[in-house]
């Protein structure tokens, strides 16, 4: 994919969040440097588990989905596609209430497999959690 900066993020948030998990979780693009993407999420009732606090799993559907949208923008879109092959989190931090960030960071690209990093950070940069996600690119 050609395009970068802001006309990458406003490009994702048109074409790649509609109707899809990301739009029920309100997850929206909001930097995209290099080979670096963020995304952020609101932290309310609508992501907390029944104690009051984000669910888990709501975190991880956020590390996913800017890890597998970050190998999107390294592939020819008219002729492959990507699949998560493993993610894995670590929950370091509870949140009530606010925004989280994720932001993806390339640990390998190559023709086959793409390996990100993703941090996941609160409103004053501390650590909430941590992913690393291992995509597959396929041919379609």
């Amino acid at each position: 994919m050609k395009l970068q900066g802001q006309k990458l993020v406003d490009y994702l948030n048109q074409n790649i969040i509609k109707n899809t998990l990301l739009e029920t979780l309100e997850i929206k693009f909001i930097k995209a440097e290099g080979n670096i993407l963020t995304a952020s999420m609101p932290v309310n009732p609508h992501v907390h588990q029944p104690m009051g606090l984000l669910h888990g799993g709501a975190t991880a559907a956020l590390a996913e989905s800017v890890g597998s949208t970050a190998s999107h923008i390294f592939v020819d879109i008219e002729k492959q596609e990507i699949r998560g092959l493993e993610l894995s989190i670590n929950h370091l931090r509870s949140k009530k209430e606010g925004v989280i960030y994720a932001t993806a960071k390339p640990i390998h690209i190559g023709r086959t497999t793409h390996l990100w990093e993703i941090s996941i950070t609160d409103e004053q940069d501390k650590m909430v959690a941590h992913a690393k996600i291992t995509n597959i690119v396929l041919n379609k």
